[in-house]
């Protein structure tokens, strides 16, 4: 299953259809971009972010635009805004599991776990 990912918004109770999500490598201070989407109206990407044979132990970091999809839905956020991109790094020991990412957003907070 590689790696995937899925976001709800709390705030309205439903996928975060539209939000923006980049993917990238990271060692260290550096970070590679390896893809960026658009979230489905599932709160998906379409497929995996990186199949089982693309993924490799290391670390990663998942950068969701929070601000950018709240502020697309009309909600009044206050400037500068409380979250504005959601930053998740992450690692990854075993490559042969699936690695799911799920992150639960609205304007104010968020939380996260491995998910299956």
């Amino acid at each position: 299953m590689g790696l995937s990912t899925h976001v709800l918004d709390t705030m309205n109770g439903c996928p975060a259809a539209g939000m923006s999500v980049a993917l990238y490598a990271t060692q260290g201070e550096q970070a590679q971009l390896i893809k960026s989407l658009v979230l489905n109206a599932d709160g998906r990407s379409e497929g995996p972010l990186l199949e089982t044979s693309q993924l490799q132990q290391g670390t990663y970091r998942l950068v969701f635009g929070v601000k950018e999809y709240f502020a697309a839905l009309g909600v009044a956020l206050p400037q500068p805004n409380f979250l504005d991109k959601v930053s998740l790094d992450f690692g990854v020991a075993d490559p042969a599991q699936h690695y799911h990412v799920p992150l639960l957003v609205s304007p104010w907070s968020y939380s996260t776990y491995r998910g299956s």
